[in-house]
């Protein structure tokens, strides 16, 4: 039998527009494969040992609980936590959790908020709120099998850029992404997704959930082969109302405001 360890930072504080549900899918998914899943929530003072997760996810977060939680998160937990993304680790980190991986967050004021720096990828706090439904289009996915459409929903006024240490998680179709300006969502370095899709992302696209999945299951187990198919007929069918709703349209409020 396999077994797999799940990591949750800060599931009190970090749990915006129900990011729970990513933890949810991922444990369903596997149970209904016969693998074994525990999950162990990591607080503020806990240890955080990298060797005892074999994936791990940080939620989304408003401005006060980040707050909250920075200072335990970068000094007590970073340092592992940067080196277990350089040795691979499977991250999936959503808004808050995304922004603080990367390198800081300037508020409208000017001043710079450092983040933890795993990946190239910084904030700037933007004038107006990014928020609706978002479709993008992923070369991840299509790569493993995938049809390579993820459908969320997004809220967040703080704009991301890319550095050229990552690749992004896909192409806006609808919706802002990372800016509102540069067509991309997302940011993928090594195992590691970060992403401002809400909604949650996992249970809306069964196949990140799985592509995660895969990661862990192949890092922990060299001879792993491959997830067994599921019957995902009626999250096929709400995928595919929700991308034929969003296909080929462009945010109006894009030009607009950006």
């Amino acid at each position: 039998m396999y077994e797999l360890t799940i990591g949750h930072f800060y599931p009190d504080l970090l749990n915006t527009y129900g990011d729970m549900g990513n933890i949810i899918a991922l444990k369903r998914r596997s149970e209904w494969r016969g693998i074994k899943v525990t999950v162990k929530p990591i607080g503020l003072g806990d240890e955080f040992k990298s060797e005892e997760y074999d994936l791990v996810f940080l939620g989304g977060g408003q401005d006060f609980e980040q707050e909250i939680i920075q200072e335990d998160f970068l000094e007590n937990k970073g340092k592992e936590l940067r080196k277990a993304i350089e040795n691979n680790l499977v991250v999936l980190a959503v808004c808050g959790g995304y922004q603080l991986l990367g390198k800081f967050y300037r508020t409208a004021n000017g001043k710079e908020i450092a983040g933890l720096g795993a990946l190239d990828v910084w904030t700037i706090a933007g004038r107006k709120r990014m928020v609706g439904n978002i479709l993008i289009e992923s070369e991840l996915l299509e790569k493993v099998g995938y049809d390579g459409k993820i459908v969320g929903f997004e809220n967040h006024s703080g704009k991301t850029y890319l550095g050229p240490e990552v690749k992004p998680l896909g192409r806006v179709i609808y919706g802002y992404g990372n800016n509102g300006e540069d067509n991309f969502e997302g940011a993928v370095y090594k195992n590691v997704i970060g992403t401002y899709l809400h909604g949650s992302v996992l249970p809306k696209n069964p196949g990140l959930a799985d592509y995660l999945l895969t990661l862990a299951l192949k890092k922990k187990y060299p001879g792993f082969l491959g997830l067994q198919k599921l019957n995902d007929d009626y999250e096929t069918m709400v995928r595919r109302k929700l991308i034929s709703r969003l296909s080929g349209k462009r945010h109006w409020l894009l030009k607009r405001f950006f």
